[in-house]
């Protein structure tokens, strides 16, 4: 048996030079970074095509691995861009791609079949159908979702292992509450979509969580309602090297350098431990070697976890590897760092603080201080201690008793070098006269053989063994050190210092040379010329309705949907949605006849199942199928099911409708990111259906956790839960209501508060080459679902005449279809 601790990749951000010098430095043994704007954290610095090879000389010479994100939504007009970016990166040495755009996964293994693809976090794998899927798509590597349980980490793990595929996992870092690639929050609401690498985290901002039908906001231990917990498994790499997954990632290219060096540095320390520990036991298989680990008790220390709170700290969890999904993964209090507690105010006095404190506190720290009146930061400076009491002056007012935080420790201040850490060369020197200066040097798995000029006899004054020893062991600006250093000098010898150092240099420089071969300034092969399917045949427009109710979806039906899709979810017995509200008068034998019916995004088993239920049991070959997430669509399309695939799988781009058409999909649902020019480009000669969602309140996000806890914690009996049967909303600082509707999963699905309507252009979209009109009705009663759907008729009905579209409604929203996303 392999030593799984050992084997376990720590990935580390870097979102900047000095940020990648601290991940390799602190032990990384591979590093993932941007470069220019094709990656999901377009606020780092993040590289240029420029230093992109220095950066991959730099970690490849200390055996570190490069990745590089390419993981963000693609638009058409740039996906020339984003694969050439990939092809000249892949030049300059990057050894794998991290990427979501399906369409560019699929170009970048046809273009580069050398390199190596790793699938985004951002594809939404959640189950061994979509690790299935990423190798569809020639993937090395899967990063799963973050809302996985340590089983399901491990099952997906072998999945990865069967199809030749590695598994990575976050193991620290920030948590999303939205599945990623889910999010359309900071998008729909301010133009900036988490999608695109430009998230504004309106998931940090305060919200009030609300019943329709009571009067005031519900109590809440805070206000932070949609903000979780950073995630921490430190206490758990024993558990997750059990699982088999193969990298342990690290989230944060948005944080500073010290954040990077401590947070890499005591992840590996932990795990070097435990790699020891486990070569020291005899055990039979990861079960028994996991549990004589835990007994030996070689986990974090307490410094070690200070550490990680100080690096950069909301709290931490450990998420939802072991299972859990309450409020115990929330910080509702603040959605920023809350660093170290270092004691209370014992006094003030003519402007001067008194602070009693255990930790040692250093000049530069920044403490916050808790007030009755708010808090706020100062940086600590000219202070004077006794013992455990500190006295300082601070500008701003401080009562006894207000509370104070260490959010920045100074003395953790990471000082790049970039020549650090130094490499170890074993070499020797040979000075014979007659013959040329040899130097012979190794490092790593390199070895090279250097001749210099030839060696005569000394006409003045000879250089002696140790001369030659000093001068050749000067190396200076050089990325490496001689572990050992071997001179044979002959009597007599005379040569010029300058040309032992200048020997020296360029024996160095071929030995990094060949410890570099083969990774830098590769050749760009001619790729063969792309086949694609033609384009889809022009149909009449129709018009379907997603209804969550057989009241709504007959309703539907007589105003003239042409096809009605039913969620698998609400098609259960008892589970039928008015308006978003659980209700137990509607009859779930009533649906209309030749209903589609619509699989969710996340369709893992639920953490609270209280039955087994597979969302699969109403999907039947030969009868159509909405699938909203990759390995949905692969599943369909191997079991001869006629699928389309929905909205939730981001399809913005030729490429990516190539990939759906070659998949088999009849249809595809359009990203809402889109806009109206931008379905053109790709509409025109789309290989496959195009439907867009016209009307409606369109969905921002699918949370694992459920928004109902806020007000309490639950039994998490779902089917039961009263809180359903009420319409609940989130309401921001603006007075915006976002509804929540929790499903029979226990997971929670936020709407944006403002309804979409675009019937009003309905020619232009059939004109630009769209064939299908959705209604979601999800958050509507009979009345709304019969007016909306009539009016989407109407609007149809009228492109086909020519005669003139109806008009605009009041207080809706067209979506991006003008205003585009950044």
């Amino acid at each position: 048996m392999t030593n799984p601790y050992r084997d376990l990749e720590l990935l580390a951000p870097a979102g900047n030079v000095a940020c990648l010098h601290a991940a390799v430095q602190a032990g990384a043994n591979a590093v993932y970074l941007g470069c220019e704007d094709f990656n999901a954290r377009r606020g780092a610095d993040n590289f240029t095509l420029e230093n992109l090879s220095q950066a991959c000389d730099y970690a490849h010479l200390r055996g570190v691995s490069v990745y590089m994100t390419v993981n963000i939504a693609v638009l058409p007009e740039e996906t020339k861009r984003a694969v050439e970016l990939v092809r000249q990166a892949w030049r300059r040495g990057v050894d794998a791609f991290i990427v979501q755009d399906l369409g560019i996964a699929a170009e970048v293994k046809r273009v580069l079949p050398e390199a190596r693809l790793h699938i985004s976090t951002q594809m939404n794998t959640h189950g061994v159908d979509g690790v299935r899927a990423a190798a569809r798509l020639g993937a090395d590597r899967v990063t799963l979702a973050r809302e996985l349980t340590l089983l399901e980490v491990a099952e997906a793990s072998a999945a990865a292992h069967e199809c030749g595929m590695s598994a990575e996992c976050f193991g620290h870092g920030a948590l999303c509450i939205c599945y990623s690639g889910q999010c359309f929050m900071s998008s729909l609401i301010g133009g900036r979509s988490a999608n695109r690498g430009m998230c504004a985290q309106a998931c940090r901002l305060p919200y009030s969580l609300h019943n329709a039908s009571v009067k005031n906001a519900l109590p809440s231990e805070g206000d932070h309602l949609l903000s979780p917990k950073d995630l921490c498994s430190i206490d758990m790499l024993i558990e997750l090297g059990a699982t088999g997954v193969d990298s342990l990632k690290i989230e944060g290219r948005m944080k500073s350098p010290e954040y990077v060096f401590s947070v890499v540095g005591v992840y590996r320390r932990v795990l070097d431990r435990l790699a020891d520990a486990a070569d020291a036991l005899c055990c039979e298989d990861e079960v028994e070697l996991a549990q004589q680990l835990r007994a030996s008790h070689v986990g974090p220390t307490e410094d070690e976890r200070r550490i990680l709170t100080e690096a950069f700290s909301r709290g931490f969890t450990e998420g939802y590897l072991k299972g859990r999904r309450g409020n115990e993964i929330m910080s509702y209090g603040r959605p920023n760092n809350r660093g170290v507690f270092v004691g209370r105010v014992g006094d003030v006095r003519n402007g001067e603080v008194f602070l009693s404190s255990e930790i040692e506190l250093h000049e530069g720290d920044l403490l916050e201080f808790w007030t009755n009146k708010g808090h706020f930061a100062c940086t600590l400076s000219d202070f004077s201690r006794k013992g455990s009491q500190w006295r300082f002056r601070v500008e701003k007012r401080v009562s006894k008793g207000d509370r104070v935080f260490r959010v920045r420790d100074a003395s953790m201040a990471f000082e790049d070098d970039a020549m650090e850490p130094r490499l170890p060369v074993n070499a020797k020197a040979f000075l014979r006269i007659g013959e040329p200066l040899v130097i012979e040097a190794s490092c790593a798995q390199a070895s090279i053989r250097f001749e210099g000029p030839i060696i005569e006899q000394a006409r003045t004054k000879a250089v002696s063994e140790e001369e030659a020893r000093e001068h050749i062991d000067r190396l200076g600006n050089t990325p490496f050190y001689f572990e050992s250093l071997e001179v044979s000098v002959d009597e007599g010898v005379g040569i010029g210092f300058s040309a032992l150092h200048k020997a020296r240099t360029q024996a160095l420089k071929r030995l990094e040379d060949a410890m570099l071969s083969g990774r830098r300034e590769r050749p760009l092969t001619k790729s063969p010329e792309p086949v694609h399917a033609l384009p889809a045949k022009n149909q009449r427009c129709e018009v379907v309705a997603l209804a969550t109710n057989p009241a709504c979806a007959r309703a539907a039906k007589r105003a003239g949907a042409d096809v009605i899709y039913v969620p698998v979810l609400n098609y259960r017995r008892g589970e039928a949605c008015v308006a978003g509200q659980l209700t137990a008068t509607a009859s779930q034998a009533g649906y209309p006849s030749k209903c589609v019916m619509a699989l969710p995004v996340v369709d893992k088993a639920p953490m609270n199942a209280e039955e087994p239920f597979d969302v699969w049991e109403y999907a039947k070959p030969g009868k159509p199928l909405l699938v909203e997430n990759l390995g949905q669509a692969l599943r369909a399309s191997e079991s001869g099911m006629e699928f389309e695939i929905g909205s939730h799988v981001p399809l913005t781009n030729a490429l990516s409708l190539q990939f759906a058409a070659d998949l088999g999909a009849k249809r595809v649902w359009l990203s809402p990111e889109l806009t109206l020019d931008q379905i053109e480009a790709i509409g025109k000669d789309a290989p496959v259906a195009l439907g867009l969602t016209v009307s409606g309140y369109q969905e921002l996000m699918t949370t694992e956790h459920c928004l109902l806890m806020s007000q309490g914690p639950c039994n998490q009996k779902c089917s039961e839960c009263v809180r359903r049967k009420s319409p609940h909303f989130l309401e921001d600082r603006k007075g915006y209501q976002f509804q929540v509707v929790t499903d029979s999963c226990g997971r929670s699905h936020l709407y944006n508060a403002v309804q979409l309507d675009a019937a009003h252009l309905a020619c232009k979209l059939i004109a630009v080459g769209i064939s299908s009109f959705m209604v979601d009705t999800t958050l509507m009663n009979v009345e709304q679902t019969t007016n909306a759907v009539a009016r989407v008729v109407r609007a149809r009905d009228i492109a086909y005449k020519g005669d003139h579209s109806v008009s605009k409604a009041e207080g809706c929203t067209t979506g991006h279809l003008f205003r585009g996303v950044q």
